[in-house]
């Protein structure tokens, strides 16, 4: 009788577990969707460390394509970066575009991290993004106290809704033609909006 009283138990409780178990699987959270980016951090190719390699006008830089004047590949221990350990440096009209898939009528949110060179005059560094051509947002960001060891990283972020089955993300800088040093931009993500977040929190 005893054995029969803990075969139904263990049965009992075994069922109990199953249940439990059931309902954890059901609860769980869904595992984060990649961004639609690839390298958002540019992290490749890699810079000589403590240094940067310039990038012109029909040069892939990894993943990106640059559509406009110069971008500077900025290297490992050169200054912080928001994400890894590479980001670019705008300079003053550089631009960096990517091609991604999209599904038509999907709206999407674009973030990054914004800084700036802090190394010369002016202060106040200038660019813009833009989808398939079209500014979408301008952004400036302010080196005033800032330093290499603390960039002070900013994160933007906008929406857009695609129109095509491909999207071509670009960020630009507009600064003076006479600047030297520009808007720093770093760890970029794309996802689709009402997705589990990959990468808003930066």
């Amino acid at each position: 009788m005893f054995s029969s009283r803990v075969s139904v138990a263990a049965a009992a409780a075994a069922a109990l577990l199953a249940v439990v178990g059931a309902g954890t699987a059901a609860t769980a959270a869904p595992a984060p969707l990649a961004s639609r980016i690839h390298d958002g951090s540019f992290e490749t190719p890699r810079a000589p460390v403590n240094f940067f390699t310039s990038y012109f006008p029909g040069q892939f830089m990894g993943s990106w394509y640059v559509s406009g004047g110069a971008v500077d590949l900025i290297g490992a221990g050169t200054w912080q970066a928001a994400e890894g350990d590479q980001s670019i440096d705008l300079n003053a009209r550089g631009a960096v575009s990517q091609t991604f898939t999209t599904n038509v009528g999907t709206t999407y949110t674009v973030t990054y991290s914004l800084a700036g060179n802090p190394y010369d005059l002016p202060a106040l560094k200038t660019g813009e993004a833009l989808i398939d051509g079209q500014r979408f947002q301008e952004f400036s960001f302010d080196v005033t106290g800032k330093t290499y060891g603390n960039m002070g990283y900013v994160r933007r972020q906008f929406t857009f809704v695609a129109t095509g089955t491909t999207t071509t993300l670009t960020f630009a800088g507009t600064m003076s033609a006479t600047a030297a040093n520009g808007a720093v931009i770093d760890d970029v993500c794309v996802e689709a909006r009402g997705t589990w977040p990959s990468c808003a929190g930066g």
